[in-house]
């Protein structure tokens, strides 16, 4: 098995110094084995995931939340998918959506060797206008789609989220980027996105500065 603490892709860096960071994941009870093996492939091939130590906060807030009905907005391989759909349990939804077949192909596998795909809607496309198209209000929506698209998701995210909902964005902080000077044009959506975030009269907002940063928003 490999070592599930070993440095990966998934770990960004950047914000946290680097013992820290080494403590807090030294510290992650291990996961099964196909989260080992998610783990795995997103380091070995450049597969962009949360890793564990963010997929630990993300079920805790799930679990804390009571929530049943999660969207959520670019879902690769499916690793965080997974950690929702064993938070919501048996009579819970999650949404996965991602826009390469071959990656929808690959979550399938995952979510049914997890024994989780009864919970999971696999659906291929642009998430933006996925979210767009639904009615029922979601409990949480997780956003991790292109980062230029962030400012956008905002204004989509908040007529789709119940009151007392949670929308909950990875990369908030990339790398650091969001504090050095002469942001290319990702790191100023990305600061576009934190500014209406914390400016909106509808959420109530912190950013987590653990691993790249994930902002978690209340809706009032």
């Amino acid at each position: 098995m490999a070592d599930q603490n070993a440095q990966a892709d998934w770990r960004m860096g950047g914000i946290t110094v680097p013992e820290v960071e080494d403590y807090l994941y030294a510290m992650l009870p291990p996961r099964d084995e196909v989260l080992t093996e998610m783990e795995a492939e997103a380091a070995k091939n450049d597969v962009p995931i949360v890793g564990p130590a963010v997929a630990r906060i993300l079920y805790q807030l799930a679990i804390i939340s009571g929530a049943k009905r999660v969207f959520e907005m670019g879902s690769a391989i499916g690793y965080s998918t997974i950690w929702w759909a064993r938070a919501v349990g048996e009579s819970g939804r999650v949404i996965y959506t991602d826009g390469d077949h071959k990656n929808a192909d690959k979550a399938r596998r995952y979510f049914e060797r997890a024994g989780v795909s009864q919970r999971i809607t696999v659906r291929v496309g642009d998430a933006l206008e996925l979210l767009s198209e639904g009615k029922e209000p979601y409990d949480i929506i997780f956003n991790d789609v292109d980062k230029t698209d962030y400012p956008r998701v905002v204004r989509l995210a908040l007529p789709r989220l119940k009151s007392g909902g949670l929308f909950i964005t990875d990369n908030a902080l990339w790398s650091g980027k969001v504090a050095q000077p002469n942001p290319d044009a990702e790191t100023k959506a990305i600061l576009e996105f934190n500014r209406l975030t914390y400016e909106s009269k509808e959420l109530l907002t912190t950013i987590l500065p653990i691993r790249d940063g994930v902002s978690v928003c209340v809706k009032k």
